[in-house]
Formats: structure tokens, C-alpha cells, sequence
């Protein structure tokens, strides 16, 4: 990476907003998951993690849920490094059944819901009996979403968001809070 590009990566962190911090969102995490738990604890669920976002998300999800369940992934994404989406491009599928199973997508955040509810859709399309939502972040917006999350951790302001598992560009997913980008 140019020096450059690095410069610009470490400014957007520097000046960023601090919304929530690590504390805050283990938090919060932990009260969706008992939210989801009353829920699906005694359907044998798949939790489907939707990557790259869902990664920091559902490895600290599964810490706080004390019930049988089994673990996938899938690669779906509308933004591929960018801060706007395009069409949504597969890049894996989950590897292990979905047919007759109850389902949990596991995202980092809902912004618009389009991503989201088009993985819904494939999951009902396999077979999956039911499929719930869990997102990490929900943007606050004034228009209607795609789709609602089933379980929703946070809500976060209608800015760029980024950490713990949301990116920059590409970048700091693996910062341990989530800030906003500085408004100029």
C-alpha cells in the first residue's frame, strides 16, 4: 500500500467519532442474544455468518449463547472495498444444509436491508424452515429498509460507520468499537 493511502486509512481513524465502546458492544451483544436465545435455543439452529462484516460479530456472538448450535458462512456483498453498493455478487455459499433447519443470519450492520434480505430469500429458496435476522448495527434512517432485523445489537447514526467488523475501505474491521467518520 502506498504511504499515501496509509496516511489517509490512519487519518480516518484518528479524527474518527467514537460511538460505542468495546464494553458497550459486548454489552449489547450479549442482551440481543438472550433476545435470540428465548427465541431459537431449542430449534438446533444454523447460525450463518455473512462475510467479511459478520466475522468479528458472530465470534463474539457465539461466546453468549449456552445452547446446540451449529456454524456456517456465506460470502455475499453489494460493496467488494467500497463505500456505496452495486449489485450483490456471491462469492461462497454455506456449506452445510439448510433444508427444514432454522436459520440465523448473522450481519454487521443494516444500512438499506438489500444484501440482507436477498441472502433471506437464497436461505427460504434452499429450504430453510425459518430464517431469523441479527445485526450488529442499524443505521437510523428516515426511509423504509428492505427488511427489518429480527434482533438488532445497536443502533448506530445515519453516517459511515467502521470497527469491530465494519469496514473503511477495506480496513480497521478489527478496531474493538465502532466509530463514525468525522463529519467535515
Amino acid at each position: 500500500m502506498p504511504e499515501a493511502s496509509l496516511n489517509i486509512l490512519m487519518a480516518a481513524r484518528d479524527s474518527a467519532d467514537i460511538l460505542f465502546t468495546r464494553q458497550q458492544v459486548e454489552e449489547a451483544l450479549k442482551a440481543a442474544a438472550e433476545r435470540m436465545a428465548l427465541d431459537v435455543s431449542d430449534s438446533n439452529p444454523l447460525l450463518i455468518g455473512i462475510m467479511n462484516g459478520a466475522l468479528v460479530t458472530l465470534g463474539h456472538l457465539v461466546t453468549y449463547l449456552d445452547f446446540p448450535l451449529e456454524l456456517d458462512y456465506l460470502h455475499a456483498t453489494r460493496y467488494d472495498g467500497e463505500i456505496s453498493g452495486c449489485e450483490l455478487q456471491w462469492i461462497k455459499e454455506p456449506r452445510l444444509s439448510l433444508i427444514g433447519r432454522t436459520i440465523v443470519l448473522i450481519d454487521d450492520i443494516l444500512d438499506e436491508g438489500i444484501t440482507l434480505k436477498e441472502v433471506v430469500d437464497y436461505c427460504y429458496a434452499a429450504g430453510a424452515k425459518q430464517v431469523k435476522t441479527f445485526v450488529l448495527a442499524e443505521k437510523d434512517r428516515q426511509r423504509e429498509l428492505a427488511i427489518k432485523a429480527d434482533y438488532t445489537a445497536l443502533n448506530v447514526p445515519n453516517r459511515y460507520v467502521f470497527g469491530f467488523g465494519m469496514d473503511y475501505k477495506g480496513y480497521w474491521r478489527n478496531l474493538d468499537g465502532i466509530y463514525a467518520v468525522a463529519q467535515s
